[in-house]
């Protein structure tokens, strides 16, 4: 027989203590959904279950005794640290689900420059990691756009990836170990070692789970040496996004690793460039690290870009500018807020990524198919902000007026409508649906479609560490209908 609201309520008061449980109602209204539902939320419209309850945890123990509780009587849970999510991972999907926050777990545990490494909990900011690192010659290399919100365990949960990534890789590349605590309430940890042969790599089982298996509690990351002095800026306008694509390809092949390698196509790169690239492509680089090393790739990626006559370049001052102010300011959501109700101008984004060889097919026949079926746009661009050797990402940007629909209805006729061109062509043209935002609940149509045979182990992964299905259901999975 399963509980009623207030005998959670009850239970959870007498796990973790009166304070730490929240149930006022504004609180469990935002706590419902992330920032997916932002234009519902910000006219004060919330359609979703409200969780019994906000919990608070200060420990990996006390974690373990929620999801301990939660398990026993099939409880949802909905695993959260910074809350700053944008694909609806964060949304309560079912009736009296517990939201619990890790956020006040927030201690840098340990910064060991010798073995390269730093451990924090959960809740840790990674801009106060980041900048204490930095103070004493270090950087963990990551950089989101989320970073002055963003938790190290939302960030290893939702595989996330930073700014810098081409030289430092995304969090799957800087996690060195993890504790995580399961359904059941076991505290597992993953030792911190270089690396090891010994069986398939459990790291990432936890890395990128979106709290539908586990609730991470610890995270130790590799640390680099920071050499800011060193930094070297290089900028172009160019005319067309195949040759954008083109040179960071070769960039990539030859084995060159600027921090950033960006490439924005017309209307993206007037948006963030209209003093110097109206009716152009953009495409941006900066080389760090020791000087030898930062002079070399800058060299070198001079080198090959004068290979192509449409490139002009552009002063790289113009470029550092723009970088030092690209990451969200946490005092601006108060402007947005206002700016979105007043204006209904929503922005929202789809990120996926794709081999070299299909790249640029991606790129053309979404924003065709996107320009013809959608309504209302007022502004469609993409960039790539994330190469490999083997290909690249695309980070589709949309700006569109919500008219004549109300606002539980802009994510069905807008958001959604666009988010489903990208993916289907996406997948159909053997692209990943998603890059580094996560699969959430509103990409979940399509998990089965983008692992193909290999959903299987998958599916066989959540049987075998959630068989009760209380771990932030409908995220990854689909709900079962």
């Amino acid at each position: 027989m399963s509980l009623k609201r207030e005998q959670i309520v009850d239970a959870l008061k007498k796990i973790v203590g009166e304070d730490q449980v929240v149930t006022d109602e504004p609180v469990l209204k935002e706590s419902s959904v992330d920032r997916f539902r932002r234009f519902e939320a910000y006219h004060g419209v919330y359609r979703l279950p409200l969780p019994a309850a906000v919990v608070h945890v200060n420990s990996s123990k006390e974690v373990a005794a929620v999801i301990k509780f939660a398990n026993e009587n099939k409880i949802n849970v909905v695993p959260r640290t910074g809350h700053s999510a944008t694909e609806g991972g964060l949304e309560t999907a079912l009736e009296n689900s517990i939201v619990v926050d890790g956020s006040g777990m927030n201690k840098i545990i340990s910064i060991d420059t010798y073995n390269m490494q730093a451990t924090a909990q959960c809740g840790a900011s990674l801009q106060v990691l980041d900048d204490r690192l930095r103070e004493l010659g270090y950087t963990t290399g990551h950089s989101p756009q989320s970073k002055p919100l963003a938790q190290l365990g939302g960030l290893v949960a939702t595989r996330s990836i930073g700014q810098f990534s081409t030289l430092y890789g995304g969090i799957e590349d800087m996690v060195v170990g993890l504790e995580a605590v399961f359904p059941d309430g076991g505290i597992t940890r993953i030792k911190n070692v270089p690396r090891r042969a010994a069986g398939p790599d459990i790291r990432h089982v936890i890395i990128g789970n979106e709290g539908a298996l586990c609730y991470i509690t610890e995270v130790t990351v590799k640390i680099f040496k920071y050499f800011p002095e060193n930094n070297k800026f290089l900028g172009y306008t160019l005319d067309h996004m195949k040759t954008g694509f083109e040179i960071l390809r070769e960039v990539m092949v030859n084995g060159y690793r600027p921090s950033v390698a960006r490439l924005y196509d017309v209307e993206d790169g007037s948006y963030h460039f209209s003093h110097f690239a109206e009716g152009k492509c953009v495409l941006i680089f900066v080389a760090e690290g020791v000087k030898p090393i930062a002079d070399a790739t800058a060299a070198a990626i001079e080198e090959i870009v004068a290979r192509y006559d449409e490139c002009q370049k552009v002063d790289p001052k113009l470029i550092e500018r723009w970088f030092a102010h690209l990451n969200w300011d946490p005092a601006n959501l108060a402007e947005e807020k206002t700016e979105i109700i007043e204006t209904k101008n929503v922005c929202n984004t789809t990120e996926i990524s794709g081999n070299w060889s299909i790249i640029n097919d991606i790129y053309d026949v979404c924003m065709q198919r996107v320009r013809n079926e959608i309504p209302d746009l007022t502004l469609l661009g993409a960039h790539s902000s994330h190469s490999y050797l083997n290909g690249t990402n695309l980070y589709f940007v949309y700006f569109y007026n919500v008219v004549n629909c109300r606002p539980e209805e802009e994510l069905t006729k807008y958001h959604l409508a666009i988010k489903k061109i990208v993916v289907e062509e996406t997948i159909k043209a053997g692209g990943s649906m998603c890059h580094h935002h996560g699969v959430g609940k509103h990409r979940t149509q399509w998990i089965e479609a983008e692992y193909d045979s290999s959903y299987y182990i998958l599916k066989k992964l959540k049987r075998a560490f959630d068989p009760n299905g209380i771990m932030n259901m409908g995220t990854i999975i689909p709900l079962e209908k």
